[in-house]
């Protein structure tokens, strides 16, 4: 008998929930197969076996919360496959004492456990979720194992109308998804994703722990946009990207960074930690949530490097394919609101960073040149929010300023590299 257990993961995750089974009771594994995904705080995991042999227990079910360390599933070496647990000739009266922690199968009632229909975790859970019986659910299998399509499936069978059953649920014991009414109102319950529930926990901690504050100022994009015209199809061709707007960005914040190092620092305890190299978060919206993938050594990049890695970490994130290390770290974050339509927001630190920089929709404005002429102009504005703790306001309108200036002679980004 070997154990499966939850491995090391990353330095700052220690626990995740099981998203799916990838595997089912019975199926035989070679040692590299991918048997479970996992759902952390940060990225899904899929964690593969360590050992060869066949299936014959899984320990947790999807949603089911697991440490580092916990026991998920055991695999016998010698085990014939598609080999099912034996079940007792009788189901016993108690159940007996339990040595280990893994759970205690309880039968339905007026069922024994042998005339349960077999089928995997993940398939049970989805027919307790839709209030289906398995006895009534076909198998694809040719072992006879039900799976989650199965269930799904049988859903789009039409089935022979019968009595509905009215349960009592309280809000705790609620499947995790479903239709309900309250005060006469149609509602529909969603459990939250685990890494939903981080991100709205880590946002209302940099809330309770930082003294956040937010400066803005406005960009005149008309230099950027000239010179975007000018060279944007000989930059694609020579470098197979295209020059877009967050390499100029990141190139003025990476700028800004070596003039105003605080923002550039985090808090440790009592001790600041000024940070001499410029790894940038760029915010990305995923399916599941805003993620923030890493531009590493951005000083050192020039601008096609930068537009190639982060056009390469978009992809990534829109395919739920980012690994831990694409997201650990960073020191500074640029968001781009401007892509959903935004005019003017105020974006939320990421901890434990102490800035981070909001872009904004281009809006063609009246702008006066001098004092006898108004132009109609490609403007951005542009916010700041940083940690009061240790930014200053004069260093941080200071820092924006000289990002301003910056976008505004784009040249000077350019002889930077």
């Amino acid at each position: 008998m070997i154990e499966i257990k939850v491995p090391e993961l990353a330095e700052s995750i220690s626990e995740g929930t099981i998203s799916q089974w990838l595997i089912n009771i019975g199926d035989k594994v070679t040692k590299g197969n991918s048997i479970v995904e996992l759902e952390t705080d940060k990225v899904n995991i899929e964690l593969n076996a360590e050992d060869s042999g066949v299936i014959t227990k899984l320990l947790k079910e999807p949603g089911d919360t697991v440490e580092v360390g916990d026991v998920i599933a055991i695999i016998e070496e010698n085990a014939a496959e598609g080999a099912a647990p034996a079940a007792p000739t009788a189901a016993p009266e108690k159940p007996a004492q339990e040595t280990t922690n893994q759970p205690i199968s309880h039968p339905e009632p007026e069922l024994s456990i042998a005339a349960r229909p077999i089928a995997s975790p993940a398939a049970r859970k989805l027919a307790r979720e839709l209030g289906i019986d398995l006895h009534q659910v076909n198998s694809s299998d040719p072992l006879g194992r039900i799976r989650p399509d199965d269930v799904k499936a049988h859903t789009q069978t039409p089935a022979v109308p019968e009595a509905p059953k009215v349960e009592k649920a309280s809000p705790k014991t609620a499947p995790a998804q479903q239709i309900d009414v309250e005060f006469d109102k149609p509602v529909e319950r969603v459990k939250m994703s685990r890494r939903r529930q981080t991100i709205a926990k880590r946002l209302v901690e940099v809330q309770h722990t930082a003294a956040m504050l937010t400066t803005f100022n406005e960009v005149d994009m008309s230099a950027i946009m000239d010179l975007r015209n000018k060279r944007k199809d000989a930059f694609l061709a020579k470098h197979g990207v295209r020059l877009g707007f967050m390499s100029f960005f990141t190139k003025a914040v990476v700028s800004a960074l070596k003039q105003f190092p605080l923002l550039n620092a985090e808090i440790q305890g009592d001790e600041l930690i000024l940070k001499k190299f410029y790894d940038i978060g760029i915010a990305v919206a995923a399916p599941e949530g805003l993620v923030v993938p890493v531009v590493r050594n951005a000083n050192q990049k020039n601008f096609a490097e930068i537009e190639q890695e982060i056009s390469t970490l978009g992809k990534k994130a829109r395919d739920n394919a980012l690994t831990l290390n694409d997201l650990q770290g960073g020191t500074f974050t640029i968001t781009n609101g401007g892509v959903f339509g935004s005019l003017m927001s105020t974006p939320i630190l990421n901890s434990p960073q102490v800035g981070i920089l909001g872009m904004h929709k281009i809006q063609t404005r009246p702008v006066a040149i001098d004092a006898e002429r108004m132009e109609n102009r490609p403007m951005m504005y542009i916010a700041l929010s940083y940690d009061h703790r240790i930014v200053d306001g004069k260093e941080a309108v200071s820092f924006l300023a000289a990002v301003k200036e910056l976008l505004e002679d784009p040249h000077s980004l350019l002889l930077e590299g």
